[in-house]
């Protein structure tokens, strides 16, 4: 059954669509690297009626690619290391290991992002390319949609420094065996701390459940 002729699930349509918020003010109080909206707007409400009229800042960006680097044949997979700012607080530090992403600009599709994206932070080309999920990494308060891919690259002799020096991207690819990082994953594992990033996890524990049918081995579930 193809996806255009499965019927949704209707336990989780939500009851209302966009229809059911009003924007009465849209104003820019930011536009620099990130740009930044403020918003007066109200909405439907479950018990009825219409909320009251608030305020809330929007953090503006669009459709962003991450792809996680796996070789199949190896069991190995490339997570880029780079400085983030947001991580300045971090016990591990604000360099962290993370899936290769970028924007994606005008007249891009998502698969032309994410070859471009792998060729430029991790010098690699890309085989077969496959959808892992596409999410919102926090709805709360930005309008950003991550699409996520697993991306079959060759990581033999594979690393090295990468990045636009123009936009100061200092990567640098690590290859690391898939077991040692899915035994990262556990809480009470010692290294539970070194991938903390919401994408990287995701494509972790989704290429976890599908290690046997990417590399053709049975059993090739430990971890």
């Amino acid at each position: 059954m193809t996806e255009t002729t499965r019927e949704r699930n209707t336990d989780l349509v939500p009851e209302f669509s966009t229809d059911a918020v009003e924007v009465v003010e849209r104003e820019t109080v930011f536009d620099g690297f990130f740009k930044m909206l403020r918003l007066r707007l109200r909405h439907r409400l479950f018990r009825g009626g219409w909320s009251e009229i608030f305020t809330r800042e929007l953090f503006v960006r669009d459709n962003a690619v991450g792809v996680l680097l796996f070789d199949p044949r190896r069991e190995q997979v490339g997570l880029i290391e780079q400085f983030r700012v947001g991580a300045l607080e971090r016990p591990y530090g604000p360099w962290c290991l993370e899936v290769v992403a970028g924007m994606v600009e005008r007249g891009e599709s998502l698969e032309e992002v994410a070859r471009r994206e792998v060729q430029e932070e991790s010098g690699l080309e890309v085989g077969r390319l496959e959808p892992i999920h596409s999410y919102l990494p926090s709805p709360g308060g930005s309008s950003e949609r991550l699409h996520l891919f697993c991306g079959c690259v060759d990581l033999g002799g594979a690393g090295g420094i990468f990045g636009l020096p123009e936009e100061q991207e200092d990567i640098r690819l690590r290859v690391l065996p898939l077991d040692t990082l899915l035994a990262a994953l556990a809480g009470d594992s010692p290294d539970a701390g070194a991938v903390d990033n919401a994408a990287t996890l995701i494509c972790l524990q989704w290429l976890q459940l599908h290690r046997e049918r990417l590399t053709g081995r049975k059993g090739a579930t430990h971890g």
